[in-house]
């Protein structure tokens, strides 16, 4: 058995799971792949999602590291900001990262996601090649890479919509930024500020992404013009890494409901795995739907208080109680034309089941890159994170979704609701972004085959580390 390359990541599903289709795409090179796994942060049910993707992906080996003994004074203090919390405790896993690749007999390279960027010290400190995996898009990639060595008078925050204008990337107002770089004088904005930082330390840097989708930020970085002066790592788009959802979703009830549906002919509503809306803007919602007079399939996910912090986006799918959720007398109006369902649908299947026509989403990359693989317009509501950002470049520089209205605003109204759905399900522009779905949905099955040019990327890694291919 040969060198193991190693990839190090942590449990949340956006980060896992892509991380675990690059190394199922290494293993089908020949390469011997451990997944290590940071248990951040830890619900108790981390052990179990190892087991299934150990038995899910047998080619490849899984790992969780222990959480830490010994916390950071800021992930110890129970008022602490959850973001700044989170980074620290992935951090203060290097010294368990550290020990596992000690005890490997061979570490071929380190490949960490980018919020376990601080891996690389535990890859500097054993002389092992490193690189950052980048789960976002390449244009994000640009924009924090130009980030640190930006100067300006005022925080992003204060500059409300004026554009924003980073190399290679489409014009950004700047506040589609993330929150955590909204105010500098905070300590979100730091704590990001430093993982922008470790960016250049890597060899490399993998991103999500096709080269055909985001060619300006691409370009950008290849010719190093986000850091001025500095020589810049290697990138490799390695993308779309789109999750199988493995195990026996064919029976799920609503991939028999969708069966049963005309082609082309459904709304897809799902805001992903760790986003939820008030209850107000539940009934916003149905109420467009049902006046839109399409079919849908919406996956609600319980309200999740407006003080809650932001780590109950991590903690599992929370299952609604749907008949309280919605207004009266929605489900029996809108029955045969509609399904609701409580929380959860298997997103890639029902995105890829010809019945399905436009998907309303919160632009979680994972969610636009499933998108772009079924070849199904969106309806872009992004909600946290990077979200807007992806929303400016999907509608504005990819051209493969339209906005929805007041995403940036208290409530989204059920008249817009039922507008965007209209347009895109009816509208000569809803066809225009239908024909270029279906050409972004060819382009990027073909950079995934034998000779494309994400497979080419991954062998064009594989050559820097010297490992030869089987393919």
């Amino acid at each position: 058995m040969g060198s193991t390359v190693v990839l190090y990541t942590w449990m949340v599903r956006g980060h896992l799971h892509p991380m675990t289709q690059l190394a199922n795409h290494l293993a089908g090179h020949g390469v011997p792949v451990t997944v290590v796994v940071a248990d951040v942060p830890s619900t108790g049910d981390s052990p179990q999602t190892i087991a299934r993707l150990s038995a899910s992906y047998p080619a490849v080996s899984f790992h969780l590291l222990p959480p830490a003994t010994t916390r950071s004074e800021d992930a110890a203090d129970p008022n602490a900001d959850p973001f700044i919390t989170l980074i620290a405790d992935i951090r203060a896993t290097n010294a368990a990262l550290l020990a596992f690749l000690r005890s490997l007999p061979s570490v071929k390279a380190l490949i960490t996601d980018f919020f376990c960027a601080y891996g690389l010290d535990a890859a500097a400190e054993l002389g092992v090649p490193a690189y950052v995996f980048f789960t976002l898009c390449v244009s994000a990639l640009a924009t924090f890479l130009h980030i640190p060595v930006m100067r300006s008078a005022v925080s992003f925050g204060e500059m409300g919509r004026s554009l924003l204008h980073f190399p290679g990337v489409h014009p950004i107002p700047a506040s589609d930024l993330p929150e955590v770089l909204l105010d500098r004088d905070n300590r979100q904005y730091s704590t990001t500020l430093g993982l922008f930082k470790q960016l250049p330390r890597a060899k490399g840097i993998l991103s999500n992404t096709f080269e055909w989708l985001e060619p300006r930020a691409v370009k950008a970085i290849k010719e190093g013009i986000p850091r001025p002066g500095e020589s810049l790592p290697k990138l490799f788009c390695v993308g779309p890494l789109v999750g199988e959802e493995r195990g026996s979703n064919a029976d799920h009830d609503c991939l028999v409901w969708l069966d049963k549906q005309p082609a082309g002919s459904v709304v897809f509503v799902c805001f992903g795995s760790a986003s939820s809306v008030p209850a107000e803007q539940l009934n916003e919602i149905a109420v467009g739907l049902e006046k839109s007079d399409h079919a849908f399939l919406w996956a609600v996910r319980a309200p999740v208080a407006p003080d809650a912090d932001s780590t109950k986006r991590f903690e599992g799918r929370g299952e609604a109680a749907v008949d309280a959720l919605l207004p009266d007398g929605f489900l029996d109006r809108t029955r045969g034309r509609g399904m609701v369902l409580s929380s959860w649908a298997p997103q890639v299947e029902v995105l890829r089941h010809p019945a399905t026509g436009a998907f309303v989403t919160h632009c979680g990359w994972n969610s636009t890159l499933e998108a772009v693989m079924a070849g199904v317009p969106m309806l872009c509501w992004p909600m946290y994170a990077e979200q807007r950002m992806n929303k400016v470049f999907v509608v504005e520089e990819m051209k493969l979704g339209v906005a929805m209205n007041g995403y940036d605003e208290a409530m989204v109204k059920a008249e817009e609701v039922e507008a965007k759905v209209r347009l895109v399900m009816e509208s000569e522009q809803g066809n225009e972004i239908r024909q270029r779905m279906t050409k972004a949905r060819e382009i990027a099955a073909n950079a995934l085959e034998i000779g494309g040019s994400s497979v080419a990327a991954i062998v064009d890694l594989l050559d820097n580390l010297k490992i030869s291919t089987n393919d």
